[in-house]
């Protein structure tokens, strides 16, 4: 038996893949929910509970999406190009770096200028995360696989030296914090009360943008080229190097939105535990989603919902949360498997029949 690619992939394949692996992970968790002597049925509608039972609930599970939209979409829109970015957490942690940088009081503006000037610095110092990578990719043949994964751990480390020093709050008590930026630089509340902010608006949107960008632009057209065929997509006279750099911009500014979001939008002020790995749950969003801009939008709420469901969950039965991160990664896997399905097929050798 050999395995050959399929001659066409149906769209309806692409659309139920990610469904149909949700589903099938939620089947799986029930195995250890099992074990642990919980009936299975009573834990989800208590993670539902926690997820859509309340406009709070609704809102936490919401807040908790923001992040991973934005990572969502960085990882998907630079794997699109075969561009594989394993550096969004760092990438946020520098968008977060310049967020607190320009908005605790470095520039005294008001908010219809401070709070777009701090979108765009993080944005800008995201980039540059990225930016760098692919340099050594393009010119050195570097993977850029090891260099964005090393890179977040050298972030990590710069973060926890200027929180230390030049970031330090000097009302902070000594605490590894930066100062808190300004209330003119923080993202408008959404709901009074409530900690779901602007910041998803902009994340919405920008998906909305990506979207249309990646399918009906001249650009989105030479980012799908360089992915699917970079040999003949230079063939066809495409500057491969200027697409990837074009990409890696892209996807590390998205990414740096991440962090601007989660100090400007939620925290206010920065320490070196921001991010409980958003960057690294993006690449499982992009990869639920097909690598599908609006579809981020819709595997970030599945994913914020398992973590905020579980939480739940844990409290309402005495459960373990580590289930979300089962569920999150049995997800992935299935979303993996469909799609070499979807793909691929095996046939017999000498006989050219598909294997059922």
């Amino acid at each position: 038996m050999r395995i050959e690619p399929r001659e066409k992939i149906s769209n309806s394949s692409t659309v139920l893949i990610p469904i149909i692996a949700a589903v099938v992970s939620l089947l799986f968790a029930a195995i250890p929910l099992l074990a642990a002597g919980a009936n299975p049925f009573v834990a989800y509608v208590e993670m539902a509970k926690g997820v859509f039972g309340s406009v709070f609930a609704i809102s936490e599970m919401l807040t908790r999406a923001t992040p991973l939209i934005y990572t969502g979409l960085a990882a998907a829109i630079a794997f699109r190009a075969k561009l594989w970015n394993i550096g969004a957490e760092g990438q946020l942690y520098l968008g977060a770096i310049a967020a607190v940088t320009v908005g605790s009081g470095l520039f005294d503006l008001p908010a219809v200028l401070l709070l777009p000037f701090i979108i765009v610095l993080g944005g800008c110092a995201g980039a540059v995360g990225m930016a760098a990578p692919t340099y050594l990719k393009v010119r050195f043949g570097a993977d850029e696989v090891v260099t964005t994964l090393l890179l977040n751990f050298i972030i990590i480390i710069f973060l926890q030296m200027l929180l230390e020093g030049p970031l330090q709050d000097p009302m902070g008590l000594g605490w590894p914090q930066s100062a808190p930026i300004l209330d003119q630089g923080m993202f408008p509340p959404l709901i009074d009360r409530m900690r779901v902010h602007s910041g998803l608006i902009l994340a919405v949107l920008l998906a909305v943008i990506a979207h249309f960008i990646i399918k009906y632009s001249v650009w989105g057209f030479k980012l799908r080229a360089v992915g699917e065929n970079s040999a003949a997509a230079k063939h066809a006279g495409i500057n491969i190097n200027r697409s990837l750099f074009g990409v890696a911009l892209l996807s590390g500014g998205l990414a740096g939105l991440a962090g601007v979001s989660e100090v400007a939008g939620l925290k206010g002020y920065l320490t070196a535990d921001l991010s409980p790995g958003f960057g690294y749950a993006g690449i499982v969003v992009a990869m639920l989603a097909g690598l599908s801009p609006i579809g981020v939008l819709i595997a970030s709420v599945f994913i914020a919902s398992v973590f905020v469901g579980a939480d739940s969950m844990t409290r309402a039965m005495g459960i373990s949360s580590f289930l979300a991160d089962l569920v999150v990664s049995v997800s992935l896997l299935c979303v993996l498997v469909g799609g070499f399905i979807s793909k691929f097929k095996i046939v017999r050798s000498g006989t050219g029949k598909k294997v059922k």
